[in-house]
């Protein structure tokens, strides 16, 4: 690991004053995937800038349906909240299932959106419940923020403090995990609200995240599994790598989305 200046925010406004003033500074939610970088000397910056005490980023906030998680709420908190299993128990689900227990109390939702792994979980329930990211600057509609690989609409020095969304009727979760890290081969995010559902695929898209459109439509007549029989997922969009081919995707996208309709109820 090369040398970098550690600091501690006190509040969002302290962070932003710092990464201004450092010559190639990067905020850290829980580290799960910087430090390792960071160790391997993928990444050097000269200053690494910790959100992770920042109060008004944390916790679950629940107004009559409308949902505003901070993005510095470990993955564990977000498995765990009273307030949100009774809103939206998918997400919940989710976050119970992210890596193992240490990952779990150390990562943050924040860093998770952030950072937008292919495979992360996240992304996938953030595009399904038509979230917005919110930040120290604007308010970005989940559908515009995931923009590829590793690659968000955040500028530079902006920062995730939160995400909202309203609590879904009914909504599920199902992913094919690699067994090793835990990560989604191919993981599946189900939203009804009214008449409108809404379904994410992460883990399998070769550009990230994506909202499976035929699936919707299948399932805005009849939500329930069988609505997705006979419906299938081009594979030429998605990833082929030493876990599973493309075509082997294409087939869990369908398997996850029938188990996350399942779920939902």
């Amino acid at each position: 690991m090369y040398n970098v200046t550690y600091h501690r925010a006190s509040s969002v406004e302290d962070a932003a004053k710092l990464a201004a003033g450092a010559a190639e500074a990067k905020f850290v939610l829980g580290g799960q995937t910087l430090i390792p970088a960071m160790k391997q000397r993928l990444a050097a910056p000269s200053d690494l800038i910790d959100l992770r005490h920042i109060a008004a980023m944390k916790g679950v906030t629940d107004s009559g349906g409308g949902i505003i998680i901070g993005a510095a709420t470990t993955h564990a908190e977000v498995a765990s909240n009273a307030d949100l299993q009774a809103a939206c128990p998918a997400l919940c689900h989710l976050a119970a299932h992210i890596g193992d227990p240490h990952v779990r109390h150390m990562g943050t939702i924040g860093g998770s959106i952030a950072n937008n792994d292919p495979a992360a979980d996240y992304p996938a329930a953030m595009l399904a419940l038509n979230a917005r990211i919110v930040t120290n600057k604007r308010e970005i509609a989940a559908a515009d923020f995931f923009t590829g690989l590793f690659e968000t609409a955040l500028d530079e020095g902006e920062i995730v403090t939160a995400v909202k969304f309203t609590a879904p009727a009914k909504a599920g979760y199902a992913k094919f995990a690699n067994p090793a890290s835990r990560y989604a081969m191919a993981g599946v995010f189900v939203a009804r609200s009214g008449g409108s559902v809404r379904v994410a695929v992460t883990g399998a898209g070769d550009n990230g995240v994506f909202r499976a459109e035929n699936l919707e439509a299948a399932l805005a007549g009849n939500f329930s599994p069988s609505a997705l029989d006979g419906q299938t997922i081009d594979p030429a969009n998605l990833m082929s790598d030493i876990h599973a081919s493309a075509q082997y995707r294409a087939a869990l996208v369908i398997a996850m989305a029938k188990r996350a309709v399942a779920a939902a109820g």
